[in-house]
């Protein structure tokens, strides 16, 4: 018997479909130069299914973005999940797992944060209207924060609002700074982070 995809899963699957190919084609682009035409090409989609998901292209650079720090603190959270103490071989396992994060996105994708930045800073009306969704984005990865920390048994010393937030600023900066002096950033900047983490 074949299964019969209902409307919510469609429109999953097509958002899932667009979130991939803008991830894609602003790599490649960049945000500037990347058309929300270029995206839905590249998903073999029309500019309108695009609209039918997000109201703007920052709101759909702003999910791209929300999606990868999913990702990327879940892949702390499942090693951390495993372990009954943070010593320097769980520390490497975790610097290894998030070395190999920014080498498969890539000194690119890390650089698109920046232009985004940049664009917001030299945009104000475009830093106001997308300032709702960049709050969003933050709650979003704040509550996933809350969730892996809950799920493994671990506290935090710092609102994870703010712990979200200090992810949101510097990841891209260890991916570049790594990637640009060929000095590897990723294991100081992870004992950093988890100096305000406890397990139990």
């Amino acid at each position: 018997m074949v299964e019969r995809w209902t409307v919510e899963r469609r429109m999953e699957r097509t958002r899932s479909l667009l979130l991939d190919a803008a991830e894609e084609v602003f790599a490649e682009k960049g945000f500037t130069a990347a058309t929300l035409d270029d995206i839905a090409h590249a998903a073999g989609y029309t500019k309108g299914a695009i609209y039918k998901h997000f109201a703007t292209k920052e709101d759909l650079f702003l999910a791209v973005s929300d999606w990868y720090w999913r990702r990327y603190f879940d892949t702390f959270a499942e090693v951390l999940s495993a372990a009954s103490e943070v010593g320097a071989d769980v520390l490497d396992q975790v610097a290894q797992r998030w070395r190999q994060l920014g080498a498969d996105r890539g000194a690119e994708h890390a650089a698109l944060g920046f232009e985004f930045t940049l664009y917001l800073n030299r945009n104000p009306d475009a830093r106001e209207r997308v300032a709702a969704k960049r709050a969003e984005v933050v709650a979003a990865l704040t509550g996933f924060i809350t969730e892996g920390l809950e799920r493994i048994g671990a506290t935090i010393s710092i609102p994870p609002s703010t712990f979200a937030r200090v992810l949101i600023a510097t990841t891209d900066s260890v991916v570049l700074g790594t990637r640009l002096d060929d000095v590897d950033l990723y294991r100081p900047t992870l004992e950093m982070y988890m100096s305000v983490i406890e397990l139990p």
